[in-house]
């Protein structure tokens, strides 16, 4: 072969790969975007499937914790009966609570000596000041 013939070959070589360049690049560039537009969906769809599982956990959750509010609740209730029920007719007892609620409270309370019918008197009324009567119309 001759030198001349190579360097034809060669340049028609170069031109086929620029042309095919030329012709492909535009090609590519499309489908590179519709596998990113197709990766893109897929992303959105498992972020959407995320949430909504998300979602449904947070549901289950607010069922089970309103589930055993409601337990607590029938405790709390049952137990407010039995208290109750154990309560009637025991006058010395509740007698007893009420002398044990007067040394744990926060602010002092002023009890009187008994006087009538074997009842202290709070003195609920110190500091406030008598409301006049309005007059008749």
């Amino acid at each position: 072969m001759s030198e001349g013939k190579i360097i034809t070959c060669i340049g028609a070589g170069i031109l086929v790969l620029l042309t095919g360049g030329l012709w492909g690049c535009p090609k590519y560039n499309v489908y590179v975007k519709r596998l990113s537009g197709q990766a893109e969906l897929e992303r959105a769809r498992e972020n959407r499937q995320i949430r909504i599982e998300e979602a449904s956990a947070v549901k289950e959750s607010a069922k089970a914790l309103a589930d055993a509010e409601a337990i607590r609740a029938e405790g709390v209730a049952k137990a407010n009966q039995i208290i109750g029920e154990s309560l009637k007719g025991n006058e010395a007892y509740l007698r007893y609570l009420w002398i044990q609620g007067l040394g744990e409270g926060s602010s002092p309370t002023v009890v009187y000596v008994p006087t009538e019918a074997g009842l202290p008197i709070l003195e609920a009324g110190r500091g406030v000041q008598a409301v006049p009567d309005k007059p008749a119309q």
